[in-house]
């Protein structure tokens, strides 16, 4: 029967969903920021790692010599079975441009080149000889010219004498750079000769000009530096060293066929200088295969099509990406240890919100419970609830993200079409797959704990919970089954990692040995959890007072579901020291390089070995603000050493470093390195040149172990030009401050037939420029090396300043989460805490009792979870430093390139202790302030008759 129309429809009943947010709008918006925080660090840790990823491809490319990342196509020219046309027109100008074009075409995906740095043209692979009597001979040899026909000339030169080359195959014309007219004594009108194939008459080359390189340093001119600057070359004739010069033609492209005719061995060359700003760390796999494809591979196969069958593909850029591939390798597996680590700590945070709001509304979902709801429909109301609140802030979150980590740009855009192509894909952006993903994660997580925890905990109607005291908690078979795999787990991966070190990329079990450790560490704190409280009750009793008794009491009487936060801690101060000591180590590997490259604070040499320093610039330095001690050190390299009866008879030599025992010690001692008593070069007083023809005089000299094991125990001969004598070894260190990682022997610089200081390490200065301004108003020939400046220069790779602040980032963030877990401990507790301190205060206790009853409760469990956390930090960086290797992270280079063979991983005090220290201070600060709020509170509202709670 149809409604009458005068009838209005019953009033709907309002949505759960709003009724609830309207009811509890703080605790909505508590959830809704710490869901925003926690997806914001899910999705920007992705791009973070994208970013410094590519940015570090493309600075390695970036700054690698021009000669090393060009790519350069090479082929003989046409053969002499064609007729002398037919191979002049093989060369012309516009056939070779026509190759360039097409090989270029042909260049493999990600690779491209920047037509405005690309070169074709001919050139003599073996330098001929000048044989015009006029040209400069240092040493009486003839100069040797590399006849060479660039492409674009007039574009990357400009014209300062003379006309720019024109010239034939039968009368080649060239020019030269103003270095080389200098050097040379060349001028427009200059007619050099070569040698010529098969005739008797040579080639004459005639210079119309002089040309300016328009930027030395570009990839046109820097590939072959010899094209614009000429170089002095030494040749070993008979047993003299002589000196030549070699220099290089600039012929015209139209002379380029003219080349074939000289003894050079020409060749066709098509240089390719490749883009990089439209490259990301994830085109690196792809650009190694596409470089080995066209050096070796169905690539090079069609360019071969173009150039001829002879056709050659020459690069050190696939060193370059097999260098920075290395390296992320090797710094991905570490950087993976902090993310697991604070992605756990994320993960139970989240899980302890979950478990606060199930608390605070255990009596309402008991009662629904009661009365007939399902807990499917109990669930899905909650899944609402949470939903409404949970997606919103994660889009928010997954925006945020992505405006303030935003994509590199191209780093160096050229002109053209492929520098325009660069760009474009260089502000391609950062693929969002990863971070919705991670985003995804957490807002999954945030919204299902509470639905979750609620159906688990209300699985039958019940009215009142019974007790779940730690004392009293009998774990689980379930749980003890899940404690044990976890156990194995870690024991698996810590194993893992100690055998195979963290060189495999994608092992994540390996990455989470840290996490692991610190999980099962705190599950057998909680275990153990009732024990030092049963301990504390016994005497706490006996003293005066209630306070303590009822607080340890209290603390017994927690929830056994309040490990969560002691899990949240003892893994956020797990990750923390973990993380301190990774970022100490390298900071420790670092300092050490630096002081062992230079040898002190500051160091003062000449450009070239064996420069003696002028008088009196020791003094002058001491003088210099912020000196503390000078140590003058004369080095003389390459001595031969003798070497004893049972020893290696092979020629073999070694540094000899004279020293002033007492300020070389002290030095020694500040460094660490190579520490010695200064008694044992004590002078034998027979130094000096009056002492020149005592050869029976021994030397006591401490050498290093090679160096010892050669001369024996027994007094051996040296000629040197610090004079002849004999030395006898008195004590052996492995390394000394003047030298890195090299032999020596070290002796006293007074006993020395000839004295004379090369080297001051300078102790105590920061400012570089006032210790230069001493040092140059002495001499312009002395260099001087501060340790600072050396340090910065190991730090040179976006990869490793972006590894390190995603280590920051996460000791950070794992920071926030631990405060974040000691609120939300308090916050869980706090109903009853406040209910307990209102019928206590009825009872006669003071305001001041209160704060104390408080604080001392909650206490205990943060000492444990400081204590826990920092013994589990402190037993895990020994426990996994063997199989971590910070070397690559502090130095982002392969070992060898500095006096380091490794970064060992130590724990650091301060990242272990800090943390800990806070973590108490922090609980007993939130309890204090909790007892103060409950004070200023009156009782009535918690003495209510009637009142559940």
């Amino acid at each position: 029967m149809p409604r009458p129309r005068s009838e209005k429809p019953a009033r709907a009943a309002a949505p759960w969903v709003r009724t609830r947010l309207r009811t509890a709008p703080w605790a909505a918006v508590f959830l809704a920021l710490l869901v925003l925080v926690t997806a914001y660090l899910a999705a920007a840790l992705p791009r973070a790692v994208d970013a410094y990823e590519t940015e570090g491809l493309r600075h390695d490319i970036r700054t690698a010599a021009a000669r090393n990342s060009v790519l350069e196509l090479t082929a003989s020219p046409p053969g002499p079975e064609l007729d002398p046309a037919e191979r002049e027109a093989g060369l012309a100008p516009a056939v070779l441009q026509e190759q360039r074009d097409k090989v270029r075409a042909l260049v493999p995906e990600p690779l491209r080149t920047d037509p405005e740095q690309s070169v074709q043209g001919v050139r003599t692979v073996k330098r001929v000889n000048g044989l015009d009597p006029w040209l400069p001979r240092p040493d009486g040899l003839q100069p040797e010219f590399v006849l060479s026909s660039p492409s674009d000339l007039t574009r990357h030169a400009t014209l300062r004498k003379g006309r720019l080359p024109a010239g034939t195959a039968r009368a080649p014309e060239a020019v030269v750079t103003p270095k080389t007219a200098a050097s040379l004594r060349l001028k427009p009108g200059s007619v050099v000769h070569v040698p010529s194939r098969g005739i008797a008459e040579p080639i004459s080359v005639t210079v119309t000009g002089i040309v300016e390189p328009r930027g030395p340093g570009s990839p046109y001119w820097a590939v072959e530096p010899l094209l614009h600057t000429p170089a002095l070359a030494a040749r070993q004739v008979g047993l003299e060293v002589k000196h030549y010069w070699q220099a290089a033609l600039l012929v015209s492209p139209a002379s380029a066929p003219g080349l074939l005719a000289t003894t050079g061995e020409p060749e066709v060359f098509v240089r390719l200088m490749p883009t990089y700003g439209h490259l990301t760390g994830r085109d690196t796999d792809r650009l190694a295969a596409a470089l080995d494809s066209a050096a070796a591979g169905p690539d090079l196969v069609r360019m071969r099509q173009v150039v001829g069958p002879t056709g050659a593909l020459a690069t050190e850029l696939d060193t370059i990406v097999d260098s920075y591939r290395a390296t992320r390798d090797a710094i991905n597996p570490v950087v993976a240890v902090a993310v697991f680590g604070i992605g756990a700590v994320a993960a139970v945070v989240l899980a302890m919100t979950g478990g606060l709001f199930v608390t605070r509304r255990d009596g309402e979902l008991a009662l629904i419970r009661s009365r007939g709801a399902s807990l499917t429909g109990i669930g899905l109301r909650l899944l609402g609830e949470t939903s409404a609140v949970v997606m919103p802030a994660t889009a928010l979150a997954l925006w945020l993200a992505v405006a303030t980590v935003p994509a590199p740009a191209a780093d160096a855009p050229t002109t053209g079409p492929a520098g325009a192509a660069g760009a474009t894909a260089g502000a391609a952006g950062i693929p969002l797959l990863p971070s919705l993903l991670a985003a995804s994660a957490v807002a999954l997580l945030a919204m299902l704990v509470l639905p979750l925890r609620a159906v688990v905990r209300h699985r039958r109607p019940r009215l009142h919970g019974g007790r779940d005291d730690l004392l009293t908690a009998r774990p689980s078979a379930r749980r003890t089954v899940i404690e044990l795999t976890l156990l194995v787990l870690a024991v698996g991966a810590v194993v893992s990692l100690r055998l195979r070190g963290t060189g495999e990329s994608g092992d994540h079990l390996v990455s989470a040995a840290p996490v692991l450790v610190g999980l099962i560490a705190a599950t057998l704190l909680i275990r153990i959890y009732p024990l030092p409280l049963r301990w504390l009750g016994r005497p706490v009793r006996r003293l005066r007072g209630a306070v303590g008794p009822l607080a340890l009491a209290r603390a017994g009487r927690s929830s056994a579901a309040g490990t969560l936060p002691l899990l949240a801690l003892v893994l956020a101060l797990t990750t923390a020291a973990f993380g301190g000591s990774v970022l100490a180590g390298v900071a420790e590997a670092r300092d050490r390089a630096a002081l062992v490259a230079t040898g002190a604070d500051a160091r003062v040499d000449g450009s070239v070995a064996w420069t003696p320093l002028p008088a009196g610039l020791a003094d002058a330095v001491r003088g210099t603000a912020g000196v503390r001690d000078v140590a003058p050190v004369q080095i003389e390299y390459g001595v031969s050493l003798p070497y004893a009866e049972d020893a290696e008879a092979q020629p073999t030599s070694a540094p000899l470093v004279g020293v002033e025992p007492d300020s070389y010690t002290r030095l020694a001692d500040r460094s660490g390195t190579g520490a010695f008593p200064a008694g044992l070069l004590a002078s034998t007083g027979k130094g000096g040149p009056d002492v020149a023809a005592d050869t029976q005089r021994v030397l006591p000299v401490i050498a290093s172990p090679a160096v010892a094991e050669r001369l024996g125990d027994a007094p051996q001969d040296i000629v040197s030009a610090a004079g002849v004598f004999r030395v006898k070894v008195v004590a052996v260190r492995s390394a000394t401050p003047a030298l890195s990682d090299t032999d020596f022997l070290l002796a006293n610089a007074a006993d020395l037939t000839h004295p004379a200081p090369t080297t001051l390490l300078v102790t105590g200065p920061t400012n570089g420029a006032a210790l230069r301004a001493v040092v140059k108003a002495r001499s312009d020939a002395l260099l001087v090396s501060m340790r600072t400046e050396e340090r910065a220069g190991f730090v040179d790779s976006p990869i490793q300043s972006g590894a390190e602040r995603i280590y920051l980032g996460a000791i950070g963030a794992g920071a926030g989460f631990a405060v974040v877990a000691v609120l939300l401990s308090l916050m869980q507790s706090a109903p009853e805490r406040t209910v307990l301190l209102a019928r206590l205060r009825t009872m006669g206790l003071s305001r001041k009792q209160g704060r104390r009853l408080l604080g001392l409760e909650a206490v205990p469990q943060a000492v444990l979870a400081a204590l826990g956390g920092t013994l589990v930090g402190w037993a895990t960086v020994p426990l996994l430093a063997p199989g971590i290797d910070l070397f690559r992270l502090a130095f982002a280079t392969a070992p060898g390139m500095v006096p380091l063979d490794g970064a060992p991983l130590r724990a650091d005090p301060w990242s272990l202790l800090v943390p800990a220290l806070a973590v108490v201070l922090l609980t007993g600060a939130a309890a204090a302030g909790q007892a103060w709020w409950a004070g200023r509170k009156g009782s009535i509202k918690e003495l209510r008759a009637g009142d559940a709670r």
